[in-house]
Protein backbone atom coordinates (compact mmCIF):
# COMPACT_ATOMS: atom_id res chain seq x y z
CA UNK A 1 0.00 0.00 0.00
CA UNK A 2 1.31 3.48 -0.83
CA UNK A 3 2.11 6.13 1.74
CA UNK A 4 -0.88 8.24 0.72
CA UNK A 5 -3.12 5.17 0.88
CA UNK A 6 -1.86 4.52 4.42
CA UNK A 7 -2.82 8.08 5.34
CA UNK A 8 -6.25 7.60 3.72
CA UNK A 9 -6.78 4.50 5.86
CA UNK A 10 -5.93 6.54 8.94
CA UNK A 11 -8.18 9.36 7.79
CA UNK A 12 -11.21 7.26 6.88
CA UNK A 13 -10.74 4.51 9.44
CA UNK A 14 -11.21 1.86 6.77
CA UNK A 15 -8.76 0.07 4.51
CA UNK A 16 -11.50 -0.85 2.03
CA UNK A 17 -11.90 2.69 0.74
CA UNK A 18 -8.17 3.21 0.23
CA UNK A 19 -7.76 -0.17 -1.45
CA UNK A 20 -10.67 0.30 -3.86
CA UNK A 21 -9.80 3.73 -5.21
CA UNK A 22 -7.52 3.82 -8.25
CA UNK A 23 -4.34 5.88 -8.31
CA UNK A 24 -5.77 8.21 -10.96
CA UNK A 25 -9.28 8.61 -9.56
CA UNK A 26 -10.21 12.10 -8.37
CA UNK A 27 -10.43 11.89 -4.58
CA UNK A 28 -13.19 14.51 -4.34
CA UNK A 29 -15.28 12.61 -6.89
CA UNK A 30 -14.75 9.37 -4.97
CA UNK A 31 -16.49 10.59 -1.83
CA UNK A 32 -13.77 12.44 0.09
CA UNK A 33 -15.15 15.83 1.12
CA UNK A 34 -13.17 19.07 1.29
CA UNK A 35 -12.69 18.76 5.05
CA UNK A 36 -11.15 15.32 4.63
CA UNK A 37 -8.87 16.65 1.88
CA UNK A 38 -7.62 19.35 4.25
CA UNK A 39 -7.06 16.69 6.92
CA UNK A 40 -5.15 14.59 4.37
CA UNK A 41 -2.89 17.57 3.64
CA UNK A 42 -2.30 18.05 7.37
CA UNK A 43 -1.40 14.37 7.75
CA UNK A 44 1.04 14.62 4.83
CA UNK A 45 2.66 17.65 6.40
CA UNK A 46 2.84 16.13 9.89
CA UNK A 47 3.88 12.58 8.98
CA UNK A 48 5.95 13.15 5.86
CA UNK A 49 7.32 16.64 6.50
CA UNK A 50 6.24 17.99 3.11
CA UNK A 51 4.49 21.35 3.12
CA UNK A 52 1.48 21.69 0.86
CA UNK A 53 0.16 25.20 0.28
CA UNK A 54 -3.38 26.14 -0.70
CA UNK A 55 -2.04 26.79 -4.22
CA UNK A 56 -0.49 23.31 -4.33
CA UNK A 57 -3.79 21.74 -3.27
CA UNK A 58 -5.41 23.08 -6.45
CA UNK A 59 -3.25 20.68 -8.48
CA UNK A 60 -3.58 17.65 -6.20
CA UNK A 61 -6.59 15.58 -7.15
CA UNK A 62 -5.55 11.93 -7.13
CA UNK A 63 -3.46 9.55 -5.05
CA UNK A 64 -0.92 9.60 -7.88
CA UNK A 65 -0.77 13.42 -7.72
CA UNK A 66 -0.09 13.31 -3.97
CA UNK A 67 2.48 10.53 -4.27
CA UNK A 68 4.33 12.37 -7.04
CA UNK A 69 4.22 15.66 -5.14
CA UNK A 70 5.52 14.09 -1.92
CA UNK A 71 8.29 12.21 -3.78
CA UNK A 72 9.44 15.35 -5.59
CA UNK A 73 9.42 17.57 -2.52
CA UNK A 74 10.75 15.07 -0.01
CA UNK A 75 13.69 14.29 -2.32
CA UNK A 76 14.38 17.96 -2.91
CA UNK A 77 13.86 18.89 0.72
CA UNK A 78 11.73 21.83 -0.38
CA UNK A 79 8.29 23.04 0.57
CA UNK A 80 5.45 22.90 -1.97
CA UNK A 81 4.52 25.38 -4.72
CA UNK A 82 6.60 23.73 -7.44
CA UNK A 83 3.53 22.36 -9.22
CA UNK A 84 2.62 18.75 -9.81
CA UNK A 85 4.21 16.78 -12.63
CA UNK A 86 1.64 15.72 -15.16
CA UNK A 87 -1.15 17.70 -13.51
CA UNK A 88 -2.27 21.28 -13.63
CA UNK A 89 -0.14 22.53 -10.76
CA UNK A 90 0.21 25.96 -9.25
CA UNK A 91 3.32 28.05 -9.06
CA UNK A 92 4.42 30.84 -6.79
CA UNK A 93 4.36 30.96 -3.04
CA UNK A 94 1.76 31.55 -0.38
Amino acid sequence: MSTIRDLLVELTGTAEYAEQIGDDVDLAASGIDSGDLVRLVLLVEQRLGVEITAEDMEGLHTIADYERFVAEHAAAGTPGTAGVGGAAGASGSA
